[in-house]
C-alpha cells in the first residue's frame, strides 16, 4: 500500500484526460447524420412531392445545390459518423466544430451566395408553391436545418469538453516524486543500545568519599568544609 500526498492512487490506474466512452457523442452524431443526409438529398427528391426550389426537377444538379446543399450535407454526415463512435476527446471536439460549421453554412450560405451571383439573388433558386409553402421550404432546406445542426454540434462539443467519472482509465505505475510524502508499511529499524561504562563514575565517587575534610569559618562567619591534603595543609 502507498499513499501519496495530493493524489489518491487506487490500484494502478488513473483517469485519462483524452479518452472518452464511445457513447459520449452517439446521440448527437446519429441526429446530425440524418439531418446532413436530408440536407444533401432533399433538393433532388423533394421536387417529386412538390417540395423544392427551382429548378423544380428531380436529380438535377446546379451550382447552388452543389455548394449550398450537397457540400454542407456531406460534411455534416462525416461529422455525425465521427461523433457516433469516437473514443478520443480531441477528435470528438474537432468533429463537433466541423459539424457546427456545416450547420452554419446551411443557415447563412444562401445569403452569402448573393455576393457571387450576377443579379444579386440567392443561388438557391426560388421556392415553389404558395407563400406558406415557401416559408416551410426555407426552414426545411436551409435556415431551420442549419440551426438544428448547430445546436446538436454545440451539445456534442459541450459533452466532449467535460471530464466525467466514466471517462477512460489507463494503467500507470505508482511513482512518487521526491517532493511527495510517502507512507509505507515497512518495519521500523531496530535500535541497538551500547553498554555504558559506569566504573569510572563509581571510582570517582569512592575517591570523593575517602577524602578527609575539615570545617573552617570564613571571614563572614560562614562554616564550610574543605578537604585536607596528605601533608595536613588545606
Amino acid at each position: 500500500m502507498a499513499t501519496v500526498s495530493g493524489t489518491r492512487v487506487e490500484g494502478s490506474h488513473r483517469i485519462s484526460a483524452w479518452r472518452v466512452p464511445r457513447t459520449r457523442g452517439a446521440a448527437s452524431g446519429v441526429l446530425v447524420l440524418l439531418l446532413g443526409a436530408w440536407g444533401a438529398l432533399v433538393p433532388f427528391i423533394g421536387p417529386r412531392f412538390g417540395y423544392a426550389y427551382t429548378p423544380n426537377a428531380v436529380w438535377t444538379m446546379t451550382q447552388g445545390r452543389l455548394w449550398l446543399e450537397v457540400v454542407p450535407g456531406v460534411v455534416a454526415v462525416l461529422g455525425g459518423l465521427m461523433l457516433i463512435g469516437v473514443a478520443s476527446r480531441a477528435i470528438g471536439l474537432w468533429a463537433g466544430w466541423l459539424t457546427a460549421l456545416a450547420g452554419a453554412w446551411f443557415a447563412v450560405g444562401p445569403i452569402i451566395s448573393k455576393l457571387w451571383t450576377a443579379d444579386g439573388q440567392p443561388q438557391t433558386g426560388t421556392p415553389v408553391g404558395t407563400t406558406g409553402q415557401a416559408v416551410i421550404e426555407q426552414i426545411g432546406f436551409f435556415t431551420g436545418l442549419g440551426v438544428v445542426i448547430v445546436f446538436l454540434a454545440a451539445a456534442a462539443i459541450g459533452r466532449f469538453s467535460v471530464i466525467g467519472v466514466r471517462d477512460g482509465v489507463v494503467p500507470v505505475e505508482e511513482v512518487a516524486t521526491p517532493d511527495d510524502t510517502v507512507t509505507t508499511d515497512a518495519p521500523a529499524e531496530e535500535t541497538t543500545r551500547l553498554p555504558v561504562d559506569t566504573t569510572k563514575n563509581t571510582r570517582h565517587a569512592e575517591d570523593v568519599d575517602d577524602t578527609e575534610t575539615q570545617t573552617v569559618t570564613d571571614t563572614n562567619g560562614r562554616r564550610i568544609r574543605m578537604p585536607v591534603s596528605a601533608d595536613g595543609k588545606n
